[in-house]
C-alpha cells in the first residue's frame, strides 16, 4: 500500500539561501546516480519544488516548500517502498539538517 512521508526540517537561513542549498543537494543526487539508473525531474515555482525520481520501475513523487523557519517535504512512496518509510523519514531529516545548517562561523 502506498504511503506519504512528511518531514519538516528547521532552518535559520533566508529562503534564497535555503533554495540554493536544496538545488545544490539535488544536483549531487543527479551526479551520484551512476549509469543513468536514476531518472530525476524537478520544477521550481517560487519557493515550491515538485520532483519525481524513477528507478527500476518505481517512482517517488515529492513536493517541497521553503518557509521562513523550516522546509516541508512530502514524498509519495509506492507500495514497494512504503516498508522503508520510517527509515527514509529519518534519513531525509538528517541529510536535510546537514544541508540547511547555518555554516557561518563566529570568530
Amino acid at each position: 500500500m502506498a504511503e506519504t512521508v512528511k518531514v519538516d526540517i528547521p532552518h535559520k537561513l533566508t529562503r534564497e539561501t535555503a533554495r540554493a542549498r536544496i538545488t545544490e543537494g539535488f544536483g549531487r543526487i543527479r551526479s551520484e546516480a551512476t549509469g543513468g539508473m536514476l531518472k530525476f525531474e524537478d520544477q521550481w515555482t517560487g519557493d515550491h519544488l515538485d520532483f519525481k525520481a524513477r528507478m527500476m520501475g518505481q517512482s517517488i513523487v515529492g513536493r517541497l516548500d521553503i518557509l521562513d523557519d523550516h522546509v516541508h517535504v512530502e514524498l509519495d512512496l509506492p507500495g514497494f517502498l512504503a516498508s522503508i518509510a520510517n527509515k527514509l523519514t529519518g534519513k531525509i531529516r538528517k541529510e536535510g539538517q546537514v544541508l540547511l545548517e547555518n555554516k557561518t562561523t563566529v570568530a
